[in-house]
């Protein structure tokens, strides 16, 4: 088993970023995610096909219309959507995937509440791409004291592992 930490570190080590499920409507952890990655020196991409505008820069509406390839994608959006994005990562040649789940790496804890898709999962692997399927950012990049103590609750009860 694969620790996050480990994983982490590796996604965070990539130095162009596109966060999948960005929101003009209201505030979400994604917006949280790109604004963290945004003010920690990252070149960040948003994508959401249903804006074309995010704080100021440009929205793109997939991976394949950002100019520049993304290193790594974070992905908070619907698993179905993973796995269109999961696709695209293959196309283009992304080695890493980090798919939110707001419990850590057990979604079925948190089904409706879940960016992880099994078959996403599998295609990354299949395809020679680390994949973080759960766990969020915010809890490793400088994170606020509500996802410090998510990521110590998560890592005490065993939520911090990911099969290989």
């Amino acid at each position: 088993m694969a620790k996050v930490e480990n994983m982490a570190q590796d996604f965070l080590a990539q130095k162009k970023i596109a966060v999948v499920g960005v929101s003009d409507n209201r505030e979400t952890g994604c917006n949280l995610a790109y604004t963290k990655f945004k003010e920690n020196g990252y070149q960040v991409y948003p994508v959401n096909p249903h804006i074309s505008e995010f704080l100021g820069e440009a929205c793109y509406p997939d991976l394949k219309a950002i100019p520049d390839k993304p290193d790594a994608v974070f992905i908070l959006a619907s698993p179905q959507v993973t796995e269109k994005i999961v696709e695209q990562c293959v196309d283009l040649g992304v080695k890493h995937v980090w798919m939110h789940c707001m419990m850590g790496t057990k979604p079925g804890l948190a089904g409706s509440m879940t960016s992880v898709s099994q078959d996403a999962v599998r295609v990354c692997r299949e395809n020679g791409i680390q994949v973080i399927p759960g766990s969020c950012p915010n809890q490793f990049l400088k994170p606020d004291f509500g996802h410090a103590m998510m990521r110590g609750l998560w890592g005490m009860l065993g939520f911090m592992k990911v099969a290989d």
